[in-house]
């Protein structure tokens, strides 16, 4: 049989089914409601009847989900590869970060640098990690993130420091504050409400804290008892998630309580996992350094596995705002970039634009 012939009959087959659910639905709810309001009792309908219907249903729900995620999903679009800035000296890609206008952050596992990228992979601007002053020396940023402020924040977890370049000082190139110390911060990142999030490898913990005008940090809060942090990105909710090395990944709402693991909700299970990131409608992904994949766990359905193949040793992952993954490969030094949905997210200003 002919392919396109084939699956056009499979869409009419699959629009159908859902039809057909949708018509026999509405016709039992017309029919039961009145029916249901009119009597005292519930006729010959038992609770088991009940309870077996309504196991079903949760159960074809889930169904439904399931397709509707593999049709909003593609698997292995790779559009483009982002060479290292700094090249093959000093090692691998390894944290990143996408802000709101497309813009990378790119950090290398032992270079003295944070790279800033466009969204096509041109270097505007490569910030060298050197502290002035009395202690004057470089420090090797571990993962990047970015203010509410529009400021780059670095974890270095050689020096146990949180640093933020501040680009409004007297020194014509700005400068490097040093404004937190931390026992062995790995990953960091910054929450809905702004502020900083740290994951401290060695300490179990990952910090959150406000920072103000005069870069003094406030609000200072600990999450303990975690099993190697390594990455961290803020939630929805206004919580984080963090990932913990060769365990789980966790879901904390914004009082700091465990919402849940994704290993227990979506019954996953998860080799090493490394980068995590959320996407504007709240689904998580998450790199798998040991199976080399990364998988996005939504709202509601199953994992999908969104990149199988072309990754020899994926850390850090960001989303941007256009629909695209960028995943970035310590194995082959570069930043992958991949299609992970078949068409780009819905924009408020712009809702018939198409975006990326």
């Amino acid at each position: 049989m002919d392919y396109a012939l084939e699956t056009s009959q499979q869409k009419e087959k699959l629009l159908k089914t859902i039809y057909s659910l949708q018509l026999k639905s509405i016709a039992t709810l017309q029919t039961a409601s009145p029916l249901l309001s009119s009597q005292r009792g519930m006729g010959m309908v038992t609770q088991h009847h009940v309870h077996q219907l309504a196991d079903k249903a949760k159960s074809l729900c889930g169904d439904l989900d399931n397709i509707k995620n593999l049709l909003h999903y593609c698997q292995d679009n790779l559009v483009q590869q982002i060479p290292n800035p700094t090249g093959s000296r000093y090692g691998g890609v390894s944290g990143i970060h996408c802000s709101l206008d497309g813009s990378i952050y790119v950090t290398d596992e032992s270079a003295p640098w944070v790279h800033v990228l466009s969204s096509t992979g041109q270097t505007l601007q490569s910030l060298p990690c050197q502290q002035t002053g009395k202690e004057s020396g470089t420090f090797l940023p571990e993962d990047v993130t970015v203010t509410r402020t529009g400021m780059v924040a670095v974890a270095d977890m050689m020096n146990g420091a949180i640093w933020v370049f501040n680009p409004h000082t007297s020194l014509s190139k700005g400068e490097w504050i040093k404004i937190r110390k931390v026992g062995s911060p790995r990953g960091i990142g910054v929450d809905s409400m702004g502020k900083i999030l740290v994951a401290d490898y060695a300490q179990g913990q990952v910090h959150s804290f406000a920072l103000d005008h005069a870069f003094k940090t406030l609000n200072i809060h600990s999450v303990p008892n975690l099993q190697g942090p390594r990455y961290v990105s803020p939630a929805p909710n206004g919580g984080f998630v963090v990932s913990e090395e060769c365990g789980d990944v966790k879901v904390f709402a914004s009082s700091r309580k465990l919402l849940c693991s994704l290993s227990s909700k979506y019954g996953h299970q998860f080799g090493n996992p490394a980068g995590v990131c959320v996407d504007v409608d709240g689904s998580i992904l998450v790199a798998d350094e040991q199976r080399r994949t990364v998988h996005l766990f939504p709202e509601h359905g199953a994992p999908v596995c969104v990149v199988s193949a072309r990754l020899r040793r994926p850390s850090g992952v960001a989303c941007s705002s256009f629909g695209h993954l960028f995943v970035a490969d310590v194995g082959e030094n570069c930043v992958k970039v991949f299609k992970y949905r078949v068409r780009p997210p819905y924009s408020p200003s712009n809702p018939g634009a198409t975006m990326g």
